[in-house]
């Protein structure tokens, strides 16, 4: 199922916690832009435009929460800045594609997985909850580009 404000709504509740007009901003942000893997600093440029008068330290500790409360996943692509994703419960597990020139993100939704997985379970008895798989290369946009250059 799709994760909609009503369910960050009871999460936010069940833990004692309240959907003030800055969380919700925040959430309304990640609900108009699933698939995207968004930064602090992008959430806080896309805060501006609505609540100019919030820090980044309301963003920082609405993002910590909303991962906490199991809202978001946080995402580390090894560039130094912690990126984050809605956990919707009905989305294929997927797996993230960047480009090492352009630092596109795409989402590749086959996972390939599965079999190794169970593969592991059989030999060794490992139960595997979860796996984060990252593929870093050259996007067709970039090799293109590149191609286009050199001819």
């Amino acid at each position: 199922m799709a994760l909609m404000l009503k369910d960050v709504y009871t999460r936010l509740l069940e833990r004692g916690h309240k959907l003030t007009p800055q969380r919700w901003a925040i959430i309304a942000i990640f609900l108009m832009n699933r698939g995207r893997h968004l930064s602090a600093d992008d959430v806080f440029a896309m805060l501006r435009e609505t609540h100019p008068s919030n820090g980044i330290a309301t963003v920082y500790r609405t993002l910590e929460l909303l991962e906490e409360i199991e809202v978001l996943k946080k995402v580390d692509f090894g560039d130094g800045r912690a990126r984050y994703e809605i956990r919707d419960d009905d989305s294929p597990h997927h797996h993230h594609l960047v480009c090492q020139k352009c630092g596109k993100i795409t989402e590749f939704e086959d996972d390939l997985l599965i079999a190794l997985e169970e593969a592991i379970h059989r030999k060794t008895g490992f139960q595997i909850t979860e796996h984060v798989a990252k593929f870093y290369g050259v996007c067709a946009e970039c090799q293109q580009a590149a191609e286009s250059a050199s001819g």
